[in-house]
């Protein structure tokens, strides 16, 4: 599975006053096993961009490929997309609407034409993998689950179509830190388990720097910066000037660098800020002020 975005453009209300340019030429690849972060300002284009992923909106123009099918061109099944690639949108407990989270996981799969032994066997597998008991939870009311295990419940039904590709926009907004916590190891659980593509849209970056292999930075309609996550957090000054900001243990070592220290690297987990931190003060008590790291 990859996902190629090629020169897209979206306006919104083209022809009436309140034209806006969303997209403006975007391009971007996402390949196997890749987990993407997708990040910006509120209003930078970035879930208009996953929209246009599995084809619930339109481009002015450009193309998007998903395993080498173009799905812009006249003619492709959208459904056979929609299969492939799972979105997940932001608050999706408020799309839960059946009489038990058992029917609402199995709602996606059975109009997908599942039935059976098998979509039986897809509801209890994605149930495992977010962490809801089945015994627990098969015949609850999805409106009796609390915000983090609707959470759960919404996922599980985007994971029991079998994605090739997860599309997260924004996935732990209005959940308390357990919640959060939950979301992100289930997160990890399922790229484990099944080697897809995921792509995670987030105002969080110690999540974001946490998760991902490659991030993309966007700004009015635009990708401005891309790469891995080391290489985009060391470039502090630009990511602050459009509004961003830095992971926690990023901006430690942004502050130093300010404050006139040397070190080299940008590290994303407080384990290694700690020991380049270590080896800095080290240096400094061996009489060498400022020595590089």
């Amino acid at each position: 599975m990859s996902i190629i975005v090629k020169d897209l453009v979206h306006i919104y209300g083209e022809g009436t006053p309140y034209e806006s340019l969303a997209l403006d030429k975007v391009s971007m690849e996402v390949a196997d096993g890749e987990f993407a972060g997708l990040i910006g300002h509120t209003g930078s284009g970035k879930s208009t961009l996953v929209q246009h992923m599995n084809g619930i909106l339109k481009p002015k123009s450009g193309q998007i490929f998903v395993n080498g099918v173009d799905i812009t061109a006249k003619g492709v099944r959208l459904t056979e997309i929609r299969r492939k690639i799972g979105l997940l949108f932001q608050y999706p407990e408020y799309q839960l609407f059946e009489e038990t989270v058992y029917k609402d996981i199995a709602f996606g799969p059975s109009n997908l034409g599942i039935s059976g032994d098998e979509l039986d066997a897809r509801v209890r597998e994605a149930m495992a993998t977010v962490g809801l008991d089945f015994a627990t939870f098969a015949e609850r009311s999805p409106f009796e689950l609390s915000g983090g295990q609707k959470r759960k419940a919404a996922i599980a039904g985007v994971i029991a179509m079998k994605p090739e590709a997860l599309i997260l926009d924004e996935p732990t907004a209005g959940l308390d830190p357990k919640s959060q916590a939950d979301v992100f190891d289930m997160m990890n659980k399922i790229r484990e388990e099944n080697k897809i593509i995921m792509i995670l849209i987030s105002h969080n970056m110690g999540d974001v720097a946490r998760m991902c292999d490659k991030i993309f930075v966007m700004e009015k309609g635009k990708i401005v910066l891309e790469g891995a996550p080391d290489e985009v957090f060391s470039q502090g000054e630009f990511l602050k000037s459009r509004g961003l900001g830095l992971p926690p243990t990023a901006e430690l070592i942004h502050m130093m660098r300010e404050s006139g220290a040397k070190l080299a690297e940008t590290p994303l987990t407080i384990d290694a800020a700690v020991e380049m931190i270590d080896d800095y003060m080290s240096e400094r008590e061996l009489g060498r002020p400022g020595a590089s790291v």
